[in-house]
């Protein structure tokens, strides 16, 4: 599997990557398992997860396959801080509260140190100096080598990063981790110029549209998906809209052009967009990672770009696009 740079960063990473939302949950530890492997087989390298995933259990499960494959050393580990659902502070960026879920995601993962350690969400109630505090020191004390942002919008990665550059312990923010896909490209209006002026890696989240661009939702909901699970329905059906619909037709009626399936047209075009470090890829059996692992190979034809990237066109105007900033 080809590699990139994380932005101006000196890491490199495989341009697609293991995400783990699911262990522990939709994914028990013997599927985890197969999927790990098939994984670290095909080239891959760069693994990602959160404190929050499964209640904890999803780090738990990749530390266990750490240790069983003795692959510390051969994988990038990401993770995430700053979220807290089902309590009343939904996000959270105190400095208390980051360097204690790093520590419990340190002891779960049963490592020292994870290679990126993601800010999870924007917290309006913590100052932006005390959120960077906990970062540079989350990097100096060896736990993270590098620090990423989630789900910042673009001015907000705009103020972390040029904060964090004028700080006495200079840490650079390395990277931003957003949801990306053809049915979700509102961050090109500002967060992709900005990482690309900060030299921060975008890694994209949900390339698959959270499950819609397979096309497994044109004709109604499947008993198993995501979207007939009262829990995960309203996550899904932000993206079953009609314009979302002729969306799907579009990556659809190319996967047929191109005899691939649709997932891998969709999984391609996200991977090789301008700013992208890679796109991460969710499964929960082994099965759906061996088959959107079969997308390394696929490069789409630049017709075929421009015509997904016309019937995918998001709004874009003043004052981010227009006459002001030709």
């Amino acid at each position: 599997m080809k590699k990139r740079q994380l932005g101006s960063s000196g890491l490199q990473v495989s341009r697609l990557g293991l995400g783990t939302m699911t262990w522990g949950r939709d994914t028990d530890e013997h599927e985890a398992r197969d999927q790990w492997k098939a994984f670290l087989e095909s080239g891959g390298d760069l693994i990602d997860t959160a404190d929050v995933y499964a209640d904890g259990m999803s780090e738990e499960i990749i530390g266990m396959l750490v240790r069983e494959t003795n692959t510390r050393d051969q994988i990038v580990l990401s993770t995430k801080s700053g979220s807290r659902p089902r309590t009343p502070r939904r996000f959270d960026a105190s400095r208390a509260h980051l360097l204690a879920s790093l520590d419990g995601s340190l002891s779960r993962l049963d490592t020292d140190y994870v290679d990126i350690w993601y800010l999870q969400a924007w917290d309006p109630l913590t100052p932006l100096e005390e959120t960077l505090s906990a970062a540079e020191d989350a990097v100096r004390s060896g736990r993270t080598r590098y620090v990423g942002l989630s789900n910042y919008s673009g001015w907000q990665i705009a103020a972390a990063a040029t904060l964090q550059k004028a700080l006495p312990d200079r840490v650079s923010i390395a990277g931003a981790q957003m949801e990306y896909s053809l049915v979700q490209r509102g961050i090109e209006r500002e967060v992709v110029p900005a990482c690309q002026a900060l030299g921060l890696g975008l890694t994209a989240w949900s390339p698959l549209g959270r499950g819609v661009l397979t096309g497994k939702y044109r004709f109604g909901t499947p008993a198993d998906s995501r979207a007939a699970n009262p829990q995960f329905s309203p996550f899904v059906s932000e993206h079953l809209s009609d314009p979302a619909r002729r969306v799907v037709d579009a990556v659809v009626t190319a996967a047929e052009g191109l005899d691939v399936p649709a997932h891998e047209v969709a999984l391609a075009w996200v991977r090789d967009r301008p700013g992208v470090t890679a796109a991460i890829m969710g499964a929960r059996r082994i099965g759906q990672l061996r088959a959107l692992l079969e997308a390394e190979a696929l490069e789409l034809p630049a017709e075929l770009v421009t015509a997904l990237e016309d019937v995918s066109a998001p709004d874009l105007g003043y004052p981010e696009f227009g006459w002001n900033q030709r």
